[in-house]
């Protein structure tokens, strides 16, 4: 009888570590002006961003009008950063960032509603950079937040390369 709220308790704890775990690294895909990668969607209702709502991770509000927003590994696509998605023409700026993406080659692309979110879903896209961001104001914001691992993930790299 003791056995299952153990076996319960051991499951949560080894499910609340791995929604802490960093991705797995990978290597950067080189900087150039066209990068082939994958993309994710996020919205600001989803539970992850909820606490944040329309804010990223600049302090200003996230966008889906002319300029979309993105999410990235500032080491990779420094803040600031502005592309064009080939396939649809959206211009996007990375002005935020996440967890899930530190040590990756993957952009998540906001998106103003979940609908939207889940029919972009997961794809494989060519970027077009047309102005690289600030690697050391990237820095600057990020050294007030080293607490968190996927900060320091970030911070690490900026510092290896830059």
């Amino acid at each position: 009888m003791t056995r299952t709220p153990l076996l319960a308790f051991a499951f949560f704890a080894f499910l609340t570590g791995c929604a802490h775990r960093l991705p797995d690294y990978e290597n950067p895909i080189p900087r150039a002006q066209f990068q082939k990668l994958r993309t994710t969607a996020y919205t600001d209702s989803e539970s992850g961003h909820r606490r944040y709502g329309k804010s990223n991770a600049l302090d200003t509000q996230l966008q889906s009008a002319e300029m979309h927003s993105a999410a990235a590994d500032w080491a990779r696509w420094p803040a600031g950063t502005v592309f064009r998605i080939q396939a649809t023409q959206e211009l996007y700026i990375v002005d935020d960032y996440g967890w899930a993406l530190a040590g990756t080659n993957t952009i998540d692309l906001y998106k103003p509603t979940p609908a939207a979110m889940r029919e972009w879903g997961v794809r494989r896209v060519t970027i077009e950079i047309l102005q690289w961001g600030d690697p050391h104001a990237s820095h600057k914001i990020l050294y007030p937040r080293r607490k968190y691992a996927h900060v320091r993930r970030m911070l690490h790299e900026i510092e290896k390369f830059y």
